[in-house]
């Protein structure tokens, strides 16, 4: 590597990681990705106008993700993490074909091989959205690791917990009793390996644990992302080269004012925020036909 071209990959490698969700679940992800890579800055895109994506066509969920990654690419990011299980399930294989190997793009695979690894009695739950269950990669990854173990996987969804979470009520009655709804049919089958299929989910572990002490093991793709983005970058030659205190910007497509009230309870640590308007046509055109 000539000294320019040296000069260039450390200026490069530099550059901030891209974390994109459909709200701001994906700050679970930011968490473990901070944690195991303390010196890397981080933009964070939250489509918070379009949460939840679960609910979502086909297309609109691979418009708004690939929409979403171009913006992030447009920012001077070195990589991007899409920080979104619907989207990943649904976007991964088209943003990988356009980007190649110029923009790293990492995405969730749900927990399920350390449920199954886990698993005493053949049996694990997953809680996932919609969009989730419905795409192919969730699918995939219970036919080639949990059937061959025998692994009984039971599915459960529920539309209203990524709302409880965008809105800063994961301990809200009403959150509660959605949670009972929809996990006691796991409890009561004898599952004891969850696994929180989407990256909202996290926020709910400690109402989950509340209402059902000793009971269910939580597991979710956050850590393992996280070391799967720091083995890319690694690849690349892209690890941050500075020993600074990291940023995170955060963006929102919606209201910066709510957006950033139930972050500040989500994030320890300090964070900017502002709109990212690349959608507005889209919304405006959503707006006249919806």
């Amino acid at each position: 590597m000539s000294l320019l071209d040296h000069t260039q990959n450390s200026k490069h490698s530099n550059a901030p990681i891209g974390v994109f969700d459909s709200g701001i679940g994906g700050l679970s992800v930011v968490a473990e990705l901070q944690l195991l890579m303390p010196h890397e800055s981080i933009i964070y895109l939250a489509d918070t106008a379009h949460v939840p994506f679960g609910t979502r066509s086909d297309d609109e969920i691979r418009m708004l993700t690939a929409c979403a990654v171009e913006w992030l690419h447009s920012q001077g990011c070195k990589a991007v993490v899409v920080a979104c299980n619907t989207a990943s399930a649904f976007s991964l294989s088209h943003l990988r074909a356009q980007y190649g190997e110029s923009f790293p793009v990492i995405g969730l695979v749900p927990a399920v091989k350390p449920a199954v690894q886990l698993s005493k009695n053949k049996k694990i739950g997953v809680l996932a959205t919609q969009g989730t269950l419905r795409g192919t990669l969730l699918k995939d990854v219970i036919a080639e690791i949990a059937v061959p173990a025998g692994v009984e996987v039971i599915t459960v969804m529920s539309p209203a917990l990524v709302p409880f979470v965008e809105a800063g009520e994961q301990s809200s009655d009403a959150c509660y009793a959605e949670l009972k709804r929809v996990l006691t049919p796991l409890a009561d089958a004898g599952v004891m390996e969850l696994v929180l299929g989407c990256t909202h989910y996290p926020f709910l572990s400690q109402s989950i644990h509340h209402l059902f002490p000793n009971v269910f093991h939580l597991l979710d793709s956050g850590a393992a992302v996280a070391k799967q983005t720091s083995r890319v970058l690694a690849h690349y030659e892209l690890l941050t080269m500075s020993i600074d205190e990291n940023q995170l910007k955060c963006f929102v497509t919606g209201r910066v004012a709510s957006a950033s009230h139930v972050i500040e309870r989500l994030v320890k640590r300090s964070f900017t925020i502002d709109k990212a308007e690349y959608l507005l046509e889209y919304t405006d055109t959503e707006s006249r036909t919806g």
